[in-house]
């Protein structure tokens, strides 16, 4: 029974061993990782004192810049006379800058000064106060459409001018009258135009295209190109 005591003591030196070997297993290293279910780009709370966070940077999309929209086309600046399809009357229209003014006249009595804006296809409507309409399409050399006089409806043809203008007007005061002229130029170099004397309309005297100077009741006035 006395050799039970040495026994004893190293039984309890080998438990007190086995002990100490768990405790270590189970403290002495820890895992840096977080166990955290945030994704790497977020942002977490601030870090214990004396630990350095890492915090990647967020991808982001790249954002988009300006639209590109697609280039309006743009109607060529010209001018462009001819006549009705019953010839009975003569029109020309000026664009410039997407804007155009048009003049109906018959030579005799019945005119009309119309404008508005030309469209990226080439179509246009132009109009007065009168509620006069003319619309039309430019396409390739020509402008087609119609004359919408009230009364009257008329279809017309009017093919890119090769002169420098086509469309002329004049005002001024002749021996106390109010003189007011317009007068397209055709291609043939003939000429339609209306003279007002006082808001009286009649045939007008016929200009020079090349000065634009027109004599009137004997006095000489100049007729200069109309543009919108």
């Amino acid at each position: 029974m006395k050799r039970s005591g040495p026994l004893f003591t190293l039984l309890a030196g080998l438990l007190l061993a086995l002990f100490m070997l768990s405790l270590n297993a189970t403290t002495g290293t820890r895992s840096t990782t977080t166990g955290s279910d945030e994704p790497a780009d977020a942002v977490s709370a601030s870090p214990a004192p004396g630990v350095t966070a890492t915090v990647s940077p967020t991808k982001r999309s790249p954002s988009p810049g300006p639209s590109k929209s697609e280039p309006e086309s743009t109607v060529p600046d010209a001018d462009y006379a001819g006549r009705t399809d019953d010839d009975s009357s003569a029109v020309a229209v000026t664009l410039r800058d997407g804007r155009a003014v048009a003049y109906f006249c018959d030579g005799r009595d019945q005119e009309s000064w119309l404008r508005g804006d030309v469209e990226s296809d080439g179509s246009m409507r132009l109009t007065n106060k009168k509620k006069q309409v003319l619309t039309g399409i430019l396409a390739g050399r020509r402008i087609t459409g119609t004359v919408d006089m009230g009364a009257r409806r008329y279809g017309f043809t009017a093919d890119k001018s090769l002169k420098p203008n086509a469309l002329y007007r004049a005002t001024g005061t002749v021996a106390d009258t109010k003189i007011d002229g317009g007068w397209i130029v055709l291609q043939d170099d003939s000429q339609v135009g209306i003279l007002r004397r006082d808001g009286k309309a009649g045939p007008a005297p016929r200009i020079d295209p090349e000065t634009g100077t027109v004599t009137v009741d004997g006095e000489q006035l100049t007729a200069r190109p109309v543009t919108p």
